[in-house]
């Protein structure tokens, strides 16, 4: 799979989860685990496990779209899954995501 999903619109939340944190891990069944992430300009889909020893991002500091894995301090564009920096040489999934009537997609 490339850095974009393909795939169907799935709801994966809505928005009034986000009232009291900033993330949430959306599983979609086998390995489409997705850490969903809200920032000041939207929201933020890419997969909940680090590429680099497939530990879980969703407890990661994340500033601004970069999310940090807690294990070794990768980093990682929330917008792209693009890889920022060491120990991580490939990017993770990043999936689009799209708001209707309060409830919160993810083409996966």
């Amino acid at each position: 799979m490339g850095l974009f999903g393909g795939g169907e619109w799935k709801e994966a939340a809505e928005e009034s989860e986000f009232k009291e944190s900033d993330r949430k891990l959306v599983d979609f069944g086998g390995e489409k685990q997705i850490g969903l992430f809200k920032r000041e300009d939207g929201y933020y889909a890419v997969s909940a496990w680090c590429s680099h020893q497939k530990t879980s991002l969703m407890h990661g500091d994340v500033t601004d779209h970069e999310i940090m894995c807690p294990l070794h301090g990768a980093r990682f564009d929330l917008r792209s899954g693009k890889h920022l920096s060491l120990p991580a040489v490939h990017p993770i999934a990043s999936y689009p995501v799209k708001v209707e009537d309060g409830k919160i997609l993810i083409k996966a």
